[in-house]
């Protein structure tokens, strides 16, 4: 069966194992069924901006095109370094956009991706971040009224843990299993001195846990350059985070937002 269309991020579901489905031009390719098989994946050349529709040379901010990036507050530097919201400061790009994104309440976690990390997220993005990042566990720690106040305190809590995921490192598997709420609880207690004048709420959640569609993971992770080598006709591995994992190398599907594709299975 074949399927065209442009990229975006895979959608996920959190089940027994996570189940993964992407939209190529309206219809809804359930992934998790084609692992253990070939199937073929051609870039035809052509990108379009993911707001606009313009096609482009190239994309930036995983799926814009530059007029985009620059006019758009979810393209601000802002969203990958949340303390820096500038909302209050009545300088946001787009007031209502913020308003809708950034003024919701959040939760600062703790996960377990390439290892122990501290992130943020909007609470109506639980579970759905942990899985676009293929934590194996996450424990919601705190929460908060907006992104700016959730940016503050993860500023804070990575002078005691590390706030980014290894990607190569994830895609091996084999991660530790953690006890999240004694973490949870030794890194509060650390850096209570530095928290001590931020408002927050602990929270009490359940840890969440999480299984991959992954048959083999890869021994060595490398990436692959489809404007290089447009068309990968692999055995398809596995599927972690927002990565398809092949037989001679990964792809973030994400990153490749709105590049035009034939997907055969």
């Amino acid at each position: 069966m074949k399927y065209s269309g442009n990229l975006s991020k895979m959608k996920t579901h959190h089940g027994e194992v996570v189940e993964y489905n992407l939209d190529l031009n309206g219809a809804n390719v359930a992934l998790n069924s084609f692992v253990g098989e070939k199937i073929s994946l051609t870039f035809t050349g052509d990108i379009n901006c993911c707001n606009c529709g313009k096609q482009v040379k190239k994309s930036y901010n995983q799926g814009y095109c530059f007029p985009c990036t620059i006019k758009l507050a979810e393209c601000d530097i802002c969203i990958v370094r949340p303390e820096l919201c500038h909302y209050d400061k009545g300088t946001c790009r787009e007031p209502k956009w913020g308003e809708d994104h950034c003024l919701k309440p959040h939760v600062v976690y703790i996960a377990n991706s390439s290892g122990l990390k501290v992130g943020i997220t909007r609470r109506t993005q639980v579970p759905t971040r942990w899985m676009d990042q293929g934590a194996t566990q996450a424990l919601p720690m705190m929460e908060v009224t907006s992104r700016l106040q959730s940016g503050i305190i993860e500023s804070t809590l990575k002078a005691y843990i590390n706030d980014k995921t290894d990607w190569r490192k994830m895609l091996k598997g084999g991660q530790n299993t953690y006890d999240l709420k004694l973490e949870s609880k030794n890194l509060i207690r650390q850096a209570a001195a530095d928290l001590e004048h931020l408002e927050f709420d602990i929270l009490e959640d359940e840890t969440y846990s999480f299984t991959y569609p992954v048959k083999t993971y890869p021994e060595k992770v490398s990436s692959i350059n489809i404007e290089k080598n447009p068309v990968i006709a692999q055995k398809l591995m596995g599927i972690k985070g927002q990565y398809l994992i092949f037989e001679k190398g990964v792809i973030n599907i994400r990153s490749h937002t709105g590049y035009q594709v034939e997907l055969e299975v």
